[in-house]
């Protein structure tokens, strides 16, 4: 009986970590992106922000296609 729920238990870990690990990939690219345009048009409170709060990609997508100047989108 023990290791069935030993067994359950390692699986639920293992969709864990997968499901961590496709949130931080998912945040470091859009992250990576907002913070290269930011840098570029030399907006320097966006940058700050956008390095600072992890949102899950959130914050980064609101600056890339809603409050950036000028050309938006990727």
């Amino acid at each position: 009986m023990a290791d069935i729920s030993l067994l359950a238990s390692n699986t639920q870990s293992s969709e864990f970590l997968a499901l961590i690990l496709i949130l931080a990939i998912w945040e470091l690219f859009w992250k990576g992106i907002a913070l290269w345009k930011a840098a570029r048009k030399k907006q320097k409170y966006w940058f700050v922000a956008i390095l600072i709060i992890n949102s899950l990609g959130i914050l980064p997508i609101l600056y890339i296609f809603v409050f950036q100047k000028g050309k938006k989108g990727i």
